[in-house]
């Protein structure tokens, strides 16, 4: 996947084995599909997943956080027993039948 901004250019070291495994990775996709995946594709797709993952993990650590705010629990609980009875009202809707199936079936019995 060529990247769509400006590029830099820069030098990794990496261990012979997962510089290996890479190139053999690389070269595998480029016999088994029409398209076309280079060396620096790979590992520009790998660093943008991991950055991914991190950005995800910090994400859930804020989260992890606000369970232990007993502030934010207190609000969330409020909140949560203002939207009960709509939250039913909802629920139960959306398992009755419309109205036009109810008189369908009313009329094939």
């Amino acid at each position: 996947m060529p990247p769509t901004i400006a590029s830099r250019a820069t030098t990794v070291r990496l261990p012979r084995p997962l510089y290996d495994q890479a190139r053999q990775f690389v070269d595998g996709e480029k016999n088994n599909s029409a398209r076309t995946l280079s060396l620096n594709d790979f590992f520009v797709t790998a660093i943008q997943a991991y950055m991914k993952l991190q950005q995800r993990r910090q994400i859930d650590a804020a989260f992890a956080a606000m369970a232990e705010d007993s502030e934010y629990r207190e609000e969330a609980s409020l909140l949560a027993a203002e939207f009960e009875a709509s939250d039913w009202d909802a629920l139960r809707l959306g398992e009755d039948p419309p109205a036009s199936e109810e008189i369908s079936l009313a009329l094939a019995n």
